[in-house]
């Protein structure tokens, strides 16, 4: 059978995608290729949040059929997900060498679709057209082969798209509005995972705090997602949970008591700020203020003290003054977050942000990243060196990706951790003495261990 190479750019929600795509194909028949370079079928997962991750599939694109097509010509070139489906026919008409186009709503087609390509019976296929269902048709995990043995964590997907519309976003167009999955379709899949060794899962979604919300109603004073929770909870074998991503207004007091109540709730909440000031954070169509923000992190605080806090913020919003940058930075020393991932504003065709006026010019939207990474990395080193010996529980994932000969693992609050072990250690829950940090890194001290 043919072999395929998957390659994934932008979020964990694609992460999931490629994985379920990989082994849908791989139950067909497929085999994984190692390289792009030796596969028959290429496939790029694809993102649009920023133009810089479309342009950067999309020469990638253009550079590997270049190379095929003069050695090997039989090649399957395809993009999926997000660009796929905002752009559509567009991808072939700019590579006509491309052979498939699977949106965000149609992953479950691919082996079917690849199949056909390969079998002669169709040239080209773009498929980006709405499915109902969608949200519940792929769910396979490779928990087959060499992989399977060192999953000890696993993402599962429990609703698609999104409805909130911020004016800077394109992932309501290219994911199409929020569709929920069944609470007991979720468990059960859950369940299958920790029947196959798997002791973590994160439940992802767009939004993933509206979870059925237009479908489950509210019991006992809790929200779908938080029904959802307890129901994961109550699986045998099951350590931790984990949820990505979320937004602020998704935080009731039904999820803020979840994480002091629930044991297996990790103590690990991201909350996408985007902007401190309040002028911006309307203009970005996100629905709530800096006051009801921090009022979350504090209420997050009280019921949880062990919790970790991580943010989103974009630099360079259209209209952003000095002062409402400065009202951004002035909210993150407030609130002292455990890590912020900050994203350099991208005109994303067909928003409303594209089209507002005062867009800011590049240099300074630079300036403006840079001083604020510096100051968010100078809070999130404190908070990391507070860990220095002190014990602390992780979850060991397995061999380090940079360094084989040292082991990784998890902090309940989503702190990695390097340690001197072997694979024997894989898959356990372990104390570790924090010894010292590196950037955005604990380690271990081995001696605690008892590695002899």
């Amino acid at each position: 059978m043919p072999s395929v190479y998957i390659k994934t750019y932008g979020c964990q929600m694609n992460e999931r995608d490629s994985e379920a795509v990989a082994a849908q194909l791989v139950s067909k028949g497929y085999t994984l290729a190692k390289s792009e370079t030796t596969a028959d079928v290429v496939l790029l997962n694809t993102c649009s949040v920023r133009d810089m991750a479309e342009q950067k599939a999309l020469n990638k694109m253009e550079n590997l059929i270049g190379a095929a097509r003069k050695k090997r010509p039989n090649v399957i070139f395809g993009f999926m997900g997000c660009m796929a489906q905002s752009r559509g026919k567009q991808l072939v008409d700019q590579l006509p060498d491309l052979d498939l186009v699977i949106g965000t709503q149609k992953f479950h087609r691919a082996a079917e679709y690849l199949d056909e390509l390969l079998a002669g019976k169709r040239d080209k296929i773009v498929d980006v057209e709405e499915e109902k269902g969608s949200e519940a048709t792929i769910r396979e995990h490779l928990l087959s082969g060499a992989k399977a043995s060192k999953a000890v964590s696993a993402f599962v997907s429990i609703m698609q798209g999104c409805n909130q519309y911020c004016t800077f976003c394109i992932v309501p167009y290219t994911r199409g509005e929020e569709r929920s999955r069944t609470i007991e379709d979720v468990v059960v899949e859950c369940q299958q995972l920790v029947a196959g060794g798997v002791k973590e899962i994160t439940l992802l979604g767009q939004i993933v705090t509206s979870y059925g919300k237009r479908d489950i109603k509210v019991k006992d004073g809790k929200s779908a997602f938080v029904q959802l929770i307890e129901a994961v909870h109550e699986i045998n074998g099951l350590e931790r949970i984990r949820f990505t991503s979320p937004h602020p207004k998704g935080y009731g007091d039904d999820l803020v008591e979840a994480f002091g109540r629930l044991p297996k709730l990790c103590e690990s909440a991201h909350l996408p700020l985007q902007s401190g000031s309040d002028r911006l954070l309307k203009l970005m169509h996100r629905g709530y203020t800096r006051e009801r923000f921090i009022t979350i992190i504090k209420q997050l605080r009280q019921s949880q003290p062990k919790i970790a806090v991580t943010t989103d913020i974009i630099v360079g919003f259209p209209g952003e003054t000095e002062a409402d940058f400065e009202e951004t930075m002035s909210l993150c020393r407030e609130v002292q977050f455990d890590n912020a991932y900050i994203f350099k504003y991208s005109q994303r065709k067909d928003t409303p942000a594209a089209e507002m006026p005062d867009q800011i010019p590049q240099e300074l939207i630079e300036d403006r990243h840079l001083r604020l990474l510096t100051a968010v990395n100078e809070i999130a080193a404190t908070r990391y060196d507070a860990f220095i010996g002190k014990t602390t529980e992780i979850l060991v994932e397995g061999p380090s990706k940079k360094n084989p000969a040292r082991m990784t693992g998890r902090t309940r609050c989503n702190r990695i951790v390097l340690f001197d072990g072997n694979s024997r250690h894989s898959g356990q829950l372990m104390d570790v003495k924090i010894e010292r940090t590196g950037s955005f890194t604990l380690y271990g001290d081995p001696a605690i261990l008892n590695l002899d």
